[in-house]
């Protein structure tokens, strides 16, 4: 008896069918079936099962006589399935890869319980990937439950091929899928309400496909009445269970508001058509109406469809009004905006006033944290303040002064203040006054393509305007540089007129000052045991792919790989923080426990402490990395992709930091035989940080405040004893 019996209807999917079954039976956890169900598929799609079915005996192929929709395919194969728990995918979509091993610990975690609900992202027939917004209602709890006792779980989307079920559980209730459009609601409302234990994970498993027409419920058609019929049974099967009652008042407004979302789309029902539907709504909702009150949405259909499409047309009046007035006001708004920016940028510069801000105004974080702690010990006449957004500021520090971008506050401190310090550009208003001071101090040293060379990388440029770019890189007065890489690098990218200071990063001073003890605070905050090697794993972000995340290898694997005493940490590149990217298994396997998940972490540098090696691709994290004298292991498993798409200035697997894997096999090796940290690993690591760690003396934010804020003579870097090797390596051609 297998663990999974994965049930596929089938119908005019021939362009998808093979993805998704290839998604299934590629799966690393194998003990499955597929129940493929051609529903009478006119378009070639049962030869491609029944060839399928041919090579894999764990696929069985129903073909039936006739097309009987979507719901009566699941039914059909139903009786067939022989697993612990039963699986629904559309033809059409995919399991994302770890799906079902995921789904298997946390079925085994939780006890088996009735339902699983899982996550799943909508991929795009763009390219684009977008997670479901309700995601955060998965990790509400941890432990089983009912619909009682979590009743949050309700609103999530009411789809069938989210959730596992257990067979057992299935087939006791007798829930089987009605005829029509809309087959998910009657099955999905009275599943939930029935089972005894419900468990969630926060994990995306489903690829769900967006096309381009759109699916069968985005078409004009009566059929979209059939949902009244649906909502008509799952009322009917309450009211049969009466320890159910006390959801009819939930079910009657989650009706009332599925319907009206239905009749408000200008594409789903036929103009002649709409009086009907909203009467038939409208009657359906007094049909089961309860004590208690109505929500303000839902009081139009208490009226008539009269009083319903004069509200929608006042509705889209004002909407109209709106957008109508939207220039008026963005005029208005300018003008005054205008008028401040001339009267303070017609007042003297402040030559105490310091405006910083880091990662697009994010926080205090950063080159620019770095900087503003040095100048309050050695320049407290300096005021410094920061840019920053609303979303930032719960999470400042008590003793920071900040405004908020584009803020009344902010125009007027950037028309005073004579030095910015930044490690993206400034927003293209602000304007640069004679006198002032712009410091850029970048986000570390360069491997990838940067600046005016994504020229000639039209993939990595994408979404990119470089012209623009370089015009406010012409603001800089000085570029900080670790090491004459840099240097290089940012006078070749960024063709402006700044003058490069040899100062070294100065979130770096950190790290070059650190003591044995430093990371202790940050493994306890991390939960990290006592004792334990601590492996980071930082990847980049890659061009090559719409979103920039691309697992390289199963990361439980890799933490089970490195066996006890280890403990793997995981930091994604932070534009990967806010996509999908954690839902893919990283946040549900941080959960467990089986890996740490450091990605929010607002300080790089504390993670960085806290570990022992560092394992990366062609993160510039390597860099400031190697201060640390610690090893660093290269997966360049991809690299011909990578630099294909990006660029980079040099291979780093020639001038790799430490030993370097070319596959999944070889990193598990370095990491498991000890060789990550052999004499050879040290010896390139001496190399490397020789070259690229040269101007890093932990001194680097002092000699920045000394030079540039105060005036005074510049302090000489103590450079690292040159490399073997010369350090001017030549540039590869852009």
């Amino acid at each position: 008896m297998p663990r999974f019996s994965v049930i596929v209807p089938v119908h005019n999917v021939r362009g998808f069918l093979r993805e998704c079954l290839d998604s299934v039976l590629r799966q690393s956890y194998t003990d499955l079936e597929v129940i493929a169900v051609d529903d009478c598929s006119p378009d070639g799609s049962g030869e491609i099962l029944d060839a399928y079915a041919a090579r894999d005996p764990r696929v069985t192929v129903l073909h039936l006589p006739e097309n009987v929709g979507l719901g009566r395919a699941r039914n059909a194969g139903m009786p067939h399935a022989t697993g612990d728990f039963l699986l629904f995918l559309d033809s059409d979509d995919t399991l994302t890869p770890g799906a079902l091993r995921a789904i298997a610990d946390r079925l085994e975690e939780t006890g088996d319980p009735d339902v699983l609900v899982f996550d799943y992202a909508r991929t795009y027939w763009w390219g684009g990937t977008r997670r479901n917004g309700l995601a955060d209602l998965l990790t509400g709890r941890s432990d089983t439950f009912t619909a009682d006792e979590y009743p949050e779980v309700m609103e999530l989307l009411m789809v069938v091929w989210n959730k596992a079920y257990r067979r057992e559980f299935v087939e006791r209730e007798g829930f089987a899928f009605p005829p029509g459009y809309y087959e998910d609601t009657p099955w999905t409302f009275p599943v939930l309400l029935t089972a005894g234990s419900i468990a969630t994970m926060d994990r995306i498993c489903v690829a769900y496909r967006q096309r381009r027409q759109g699916n069968i419920l985005s078409t004009t058609s009566r059929k979209h009445f059939d949902l009244l019929d649906q909502y008509e049974r799952v009322f009917t099967f309450v009211g049969s269970r009466p320890r159910l009652a006390g959801w009819q008042a939930y079910l009657r407004h989650k009706m009332g508001e599925h319907c009206l979302d239905v009749l408000a789309k200008p594409d789903r029902l036929p103009p002649e058509d709409k009086a009907e539907f909203f009467r038939r709504t409208a009657g359906l909702f007094r049909k089961y109406r309860v004590a208690g009150p109505v929500p303000d949405g839902l009081r139009v259909l208490e009226g008539s469809w009269a009083r319903y499409r004069v509200r929608q047309q006042a509705a889209r009046a004002v909407r109209a009004l709106g957008e109508r007035g939207r220039p008026v006001r963005a005029a208005a708004a300018g003008r005054v905006r205008s008028g401040v920016s001339f009267v303070q940028e017609h007042r003297p510069l402040d030559p105490n006033l310091a405006v910083y801000s880091a990662f697009s105004h994010q926080g205090v974080l950063g080159d620019p944290a770095a900087v503003h702690r040095a100048a309050r010990d050695l320049a407290p006449h300096v005021r410094g303040v920061w840019v920053v957004r609303p979303e930032q500021v719960p999470s400042l520090p008590p003793d920071i002064e900040y405004v908020l971008l584009d803020s009344p506050d902010y125009r007027r401190v950037t028309a005073r203040a004579t030095y910015f310090v930044n490690n993206v550009n400034w927003p293209g208003a602000l304007v640069k006054r004679p006198g002032s001071v712009h410091i850029h101090t970048h986000q570390g040293t360069p491997l990838k393509y940067l600046g005016a060379d994504l020229l000639g990388k039209p993939g990595a440029r994408y979404g990119v305007d470089v012209p623009q770019m370089l015009r406010r890189a012409d603001r800089w007065d000085h570029s900080l540089v670790a090491n004459r890489h840099s240097e290089l690098v940012w006078s070749r990218a960024f063709p402006c007129r700044f003058t490069s200071l040899r100062s070294g990063s100065p979130r770096n001073d950190v790290l070059v000052n650190a003591k044995p003890d430093s990371g202790a605070e940050v493994r306890a905050r991390l939960g990290i045991p006592d004792g334990n090697t601590v492996v980071l794993y930082a990847p980049t972000r890659r061009d090559y792919r719409r979103g920039g995340y691309v697992e390289r290898f199963d990361l439980a694997r890799l933490a089970k790989d490195l066996g006890e005493g280890r403990t793997l940490v995981v930091r994604l590149h932070p534009s990967l923080a806010d996509g999908p990217a954690r839902g893919f298994g990283l946040a549900e396997l941080h959960r467990r426990g089986v890996v740490v998940d450091a990605t929010d972490e607002p300080h790089v540098e504390d993670v960085m402490l806290a570990s022992d090696v560092l394992v990366t691709d062609y993160s510039a994290l390597m860099f400031d990395y190697a201060n640390l004298d610690r090893p660093i292991v290269l997966h360049a498993d991809d690299w011909g992709a990578f630099t294909a798409s990006r660029g980079a200035y040099f291979d780093i697997r020639a001038d790799a930091p430490g030993h370097v894997a070319h596959s999944y096999r070889e990193l598990a090796w370095l990491l498991a035989s000890g060789a990550w940290k052999d004499e050879e690993s040290a010896r390139l690591r001496e190399g490397f940080r020789a070259r690229f760690c040269e101007f890093d003396d932990g001194r680097a934010a002092e000699r920045v405040v000394r030079t540039l804020l105060l005036g005074e003579p510049e302090m000489p870097a103590v450079p690292t004893p040159p490399p073997a090797v010369s350090a001017e390596a030549p540039l590869e051609s852009a």
